[in-house]
């Protein structure tokens, strides 16, 4: 059965070493560190690789997090694998749990994660089931 888990989360981006530039493309790692508030309760640490080009508003990135928490009163842990698309402003984003990362109680979660910004706050929804007891 699905569930939906939703609410905010704040998050730090800390750049790791020198960006990387040749042929008009910026290379870049960043350290991502998150707290989540809501339905979902933790944080989450991760590691975000970038690629920002010349052209305007067209970049990419990818990512990946675990996230440690409690998540509808379960406690464990799952992993999120984001790929991030800009094209002249149009985005395309995609973040999905890891098959197989879930821990304790949220072993074999399987699941999708959206994120929206609103002003300066960030809203997800977390769409996910978890086997059967």
């Amino acid at each position: 059965m699905e569930r939906t888990a939703t609410g905010t989360f704040t998050v730090q981006m800390t750049p790791q070493g020198a960006p990387d530039t040749a042929d008009g493309v910026t290379l870049g790692q960043m350290a991502l560190h998150k707290e989540f508030a809501g339905d979902l309760t933790g944080s989450g640490q991760g590691v975000m690789l970038t690629a920002m080009t010349a052209e305007d508003g067209s970049a990419g990135y990818v990512a990946v997090e675990r996230v440690s928490g409690t998540l509808h009163g379960l406690s464990g842990s799952f992993v999120l694998q984001h790929t991030g698309h800009m094209d002249r402003g149009a985005q395309q984003l995609t973040i999905m749990v890891v098959a197989g990362s879930g821990s304790g109680a949220l072993t074999g979660m399987r699941g999708s994660f959206a994120l929206e910004v609103v002003g300066d706050e960030h809203r997800y929804s977390l769409t996910y089931s978890l086997p059967a007891p």
